[in-house]
């Protein structure tokens, strides 16, 4: 099994700030294409199949996995996706909180499996270093803070 968590700050010195409903916005956005936010190339497929005002069922091909989720919505707050078909199984979890000082973060956790792979075998360590690593996840929280502000200024969110 993979756990993985990581956190930053909504707003850091230096960016233009972000209210929770512009990240909100932004993470929503994220859910339904992935396609905006992640590197030109990785997902080169993604449409929305299904939908209701709770979650939505997404399908995708990222990093040449075809992938279907299930992604609900906990307005405001928090995006879980379901990892339905593909080859992890599990949840990730994007979270926006405030901690104990009231300062807006965006959090990133995951618990996660291989298909096919077994329990703690070498695959699932390379995923998790990757996931901990500084190219995982925790680049990919920035990366859509990022983007959702470019998208802001353009417009687009």
């Amino acid at each position: 099994m993979i756990y993985s968590t990581a956190t930053v700050p909504l707003n850091r010195e230096g960016e233009a700030p972000l209210t929770r409903s512009q990240a909100w916005a932004g993470l929503v956005l994220k859910a339904r294409d992935a396609q905006l936010f992640l590197p030109p190339g990785l997902c080169t497929r993604c449409e929305v199949v299904e939908e209701s005002e709770t979650h939505i069922v997404r399908e995708a091909t990222i990093a040449g996995d075809p992938l279907r989720e299930i992604i609900a919505f906990e307005p405001e707050s928090k995006v879980t996706f379901f990892q339905a078909a593909g080859p992890r199984e599990g949840a990730i979890i994007n979270e926006l909180f405030e901690d104990g000082s009231g300062t807006l973060q965006l959090r990133f956790y995951g618990y996660l499996g291989l298909r096919g792979k077994a329990p703690g075998g070498p695959e699932e360590q390379a995923e998790q270093a990757w996931m901990d690593g500084d190219q995982g996840y925790k680049s990919a929280l920035l990366s859509t803070l990022k983007r959702t502000r470019e998208l802001l200024a353009q417009g687009k969110l």
